[in-house]
């Protein structure tokens, strides 16, 4: 990628997904990193506008203070409804004792020792099954058959549902986090028609479809000793000794199915489509596959996949110079934190040799760090490990079209022709 050209100050619009589809939205985190870092935000009803943080340094000091900065009044731009937080709450939506609880419950499983020892021999026998699937094909779309095929497997493994299930929950994930795109939806976020299903999470009653697959799940494994995520939420009990509620259960699973395959698979393309754009970077690591491990994290600094997550004020409080008011929406823009050129020199270079790569993608080492972030680098470094070596030549044999959202950086059709080595 190449650095962006100048969008004016008056002309950045943040809330403009179309924007965002079109690979535009880079230009404008330029332009508020430089003239205006903390910026108000307006929306159109019912959104009530928001501050976008666009500055490592005070995204960094939103995202480690929860107390000023809370989550608990949900963490995208949607403004729900008082009455049905408890209802749509997850754990992403939670904070102190019970969150750390929640967390608790499934976060062994995603121990670099634990992911090691009980998963990498066969997440590389996975990953190359999908490359060598993939390249028996000179011509075919990288999001289909590796960014999404491998990323979601994965998560059957670690559901311990059926490999023929996969497709669904591919959907399900397209649906709801592409939730603002005409392709993936047919209930976007920003229609009229979403009003009557705002007791939902995403505003879609696909979502209706994903509990009712775990709630059947979970009343299958009850009482049983699998050592699946699923059998780990419904026979556990957090430290705190507060069960999960059948409610709980719902917004857990739901998490998992979303987090667990679409940002590691948003990660994929947009890493490939880089380094398909940078040719000596991949060059590179093609001549030295251990600088994959040593170069792992400024690749995923340079994927982004996901642009923001919202917190809100708990009080009055400055920040940046501008003031922000109790309620206030207050928006940590992490991909553009993470081309912020006071931390990382010429942010729109992809360097694997690049050193201390202290980026934000999973959170930093905030309260809320991504809890499966270990398992999508053990991911991204199988897949490129296994890929990279296999290709003599990849280039692009059509668009790359962006999913229209400005939440996930997801690329959605990455057409290429593949000469394997």
């Amino acid at each position: 990628m190449t650095p962006p050209e100048t969008v004016p100050l008056d002309q950045v619009d943040l809330a403009d997904l179309d924007r965002f589809g079109a690979g535009l939205g880079w230009a404008q985190f330029d332009t508020l990193r430089r003239e205006d870092p903390v910026h108000w935000t307006p929306e159109p009803a019912p959104g009530s506008g928001f501050w976008a943080v666009t500055r490592f340094d005070d995204i960094w000091a939103v995202d480690k203070d929860p107390e000023t900065f809370t989550s608990e009044k949900f963490v995208n731009l949607e403004e729900v409804d008082d009455d049905l937080m408890d209802a749509r709450r997850s754990l992403l939506e939670t904070e102190g004792e019970r969150h750390q609880a929640m967390r608790q419950l499934i976060a062994r499983e995603f121990s670099p020792r634990k992911l090691m020892k009980n998963y990498e021999g066969f997440l590389r026998g996975l990953t190359r099954q999908t490359v060598g699937a993939a390249l028996e094909h000179r011509e075919f779309d990288f999001v289909e058959k590796i960014s999404a095929d491998f990323p979601i497997q994965v998560l059957a493994r670690l559901l311990d549902v059926p490999l023929e299930d996969t497709g669904q929950l591919i959907a399900w994930g397209n649906e709801l986090v592409g939730n603002t795109d005409p392709d993936f939806t047919d209930h976007p976020l920003d229609s009229p028609e979403s009003e009557q299903y705002k007791h939902l999470p995403f505003r879609s009653p696909v979502v209706q479809e994903v509990f009712d697959y775990g709630r059947a799940l979970a009343e299958r494994r009850r009482g049983g000793d699998g050592t699946d995520l699923v059998s780990l939420l419904v026979n556990k009990v957090p430290m705190d000794g507060v069960p999960l509620s059948a409610r709980d259960f719902d917004n857990y699973f739901l998490l998992l199915v979303i987090a667990g395959n679409e940002t590691t698979r948003h990660a994929i393309s947009n890493i490939m489509l880089g380094l398909m754009e940078q040719p000596e970077q991949l060059r590179a690591l093609q001549a030295d596959p251990a600088l994959i491990t040593s170069g792992l994290e400024e690749l995923i600094r340079y994927a982004s996949p996901v642009y923001h997550f919202r917190r809100t004020a708990t009080r009055d409080v400055e920040l940046g110079g501008k003031q922000i008011k109790e309620g206030d929406k207050v928006v940590m823009w992490f991909a553009s934190g993470n081309r912020d050129e006071a931390h990382f020199p010429d942010p729109y270079r992809i360097d694997v040799r690049r050193p201390d790569v202290d980026h934000m993608t999973f959170g930093k080492g905030s309260p809320h760090t991504c809890l499966g972030n270990n398992l999508a680098r053990m991911e991204i470094r199988l897949l490129l490990e296994e890929l990279l070596p296999r290709i003599e030549s990849i280039e692009l044999t059509g668009e790359v079209k962006r999913v229209r959202s400005n939440f996930v950086n997801g690329i959605k059709r990455f057409p290429v022709a593949v000469e394997a080595r």
